[in-house]
């Protein structure tokens, strides 16, 4: 099966669910979010702060991957998605589905990266040797666009590798088995993949060609649109408890909470959290992210995927895909 087929066939679907769910009253909402990705927000999870601050029940439901969570907003099962990866949202929109950005979750370049078997003696020096290898990738993710860009600057041709889709812990369970060549991740599933591989680029070097890595927060248009109040006090929560995280004297009340419910030990959570930036609200606001670079990076991430034919068209902009209202609404609170 080709890349494009397998991708777009995940996404196709979830366009035409679309808005297609019934409006309901909201005295509950179902909030999208990763395990084994620690985050300030988890801390206010599990205090219960949202269901205080915004007068409902969140529920809670965790993912693997963007673009399931993509398909659960398209069928109405989930209202909020925290930490979709731009990749994700790009091949969402472009396909048609209409979600829109409601804030900056967390940029990690160390966080998301290829990992090649140790035993394959690969580096950046050879990569060439990676033709015709078997690569774990999960599809129209993060770590797919990084992967393609990669891939780019290489100069190695994606059709003579053979790429499977699988979700980081998949990936990082077929490299330590030696059944992938390179699988590529995020995460915890990143933690164990480097257990048995090494990575091509550092985070650094990778920005310096341009491979940006970040995630947003994401929802449904209409969904923003018919609930800006509750929507607007969502991202204040997740703001407040981001600077409580910031300001470093709670971290070490903080901690112990959010790797426990990411699901991580304290000290893999403590060093994922040390490589995460957790915008302010200001900074979110600011022409470097959702005041208009964040727009310019979604039509590059879109270009990217349509070069490689993994989706066959880009938005000819992605600006009306950000929705600064709840932030600025956010930021009066």
């Amino acid at each position: 099966m080709t890349l494009r087929k397998t991708l777009m066939g995940a996404v196709a679907g979830a366009a035409l669910l679309a808005g297609s769910g019934a409006a309901m009253a909201m005295d509950e909402i179902t909030v999208a979010y990763f395990l084994e990705w620690p985050m300030p927000f988890e801390y206010a999870k599990s205090m219960g702060t949202y269901d205080k601050e915004m007068g409902v029940k969140v529920n809670w439901v965790a993912f693997d991957t963007g673009t399931a969570m993509s398909a659960a907003m398209a069928s109405g099962d989930v209202h909020i998605a925290l930490s979709q990866g731009v990749p994700p949202f790009v091949v969402a929109t472009s396909a048609g589905q209409d979600l829109q950005v409601i804030d900056v979750a967390v940029s990690y370049s160390d966080n998301d990266n290829c990992v090649v078997r140790t035993d394959l003696e690969i580096t950046k020096d050879n990569a060439a040797d990676l033709a015709g290898k078997k690569v774990a990738v999960p599809l129209g993710t993060a770590a797919h666009y990084g992967f393609l860009k990669q891939m780019d600057h290489f100069g190695i041709d994606l059709a003579s590798l053979e790429i499977v889709d699988m979700a980081p812990p998949e990936g990082a369970a077929a490299i330590a088995q030696g059944s992938v060549d390179m699988a590529c991740g995020y995460g915890g599933g990143l933690g164990r993949m480097k257990e048995h591989g090494n990575v091509l680029l550092t985070g650094a070097e990778k920005e310096d060609l341009g491979i940006l890595v970040f995630d947003v927060t994401s929802a449904p248009a209409a969904f923003i649109a018919e609930n800006g109040d509750l929507v607007a006090k969502f991202v204040k929560v997740t703001a407040d408890a981001n600077a409580m995280w910031n300001e470093g004297s709670k971290q070490a009340e903080m901690l112990p909470v959010i790797a426990k419910d990411a699901g991580m030990d304290l000290e893999k959570a403590k060093a994922d959290m040390s490589t995460f930036v957790f915008p302010s609200i200001d900074d979110q606001l600011s022409a470097k992210w959702l005041g208009g670079g964040s727009a310019v990076f979604m039509k590059g991430v879109a270009g990217v995927f349509v070069g490689a034919g993994a989706i066959p068209s880009a938005l000819d902009s992605y600006e009306g895909r950000i929705n600064t209202g709840p932030l600025m609404a956010a930021k009066g609170m």
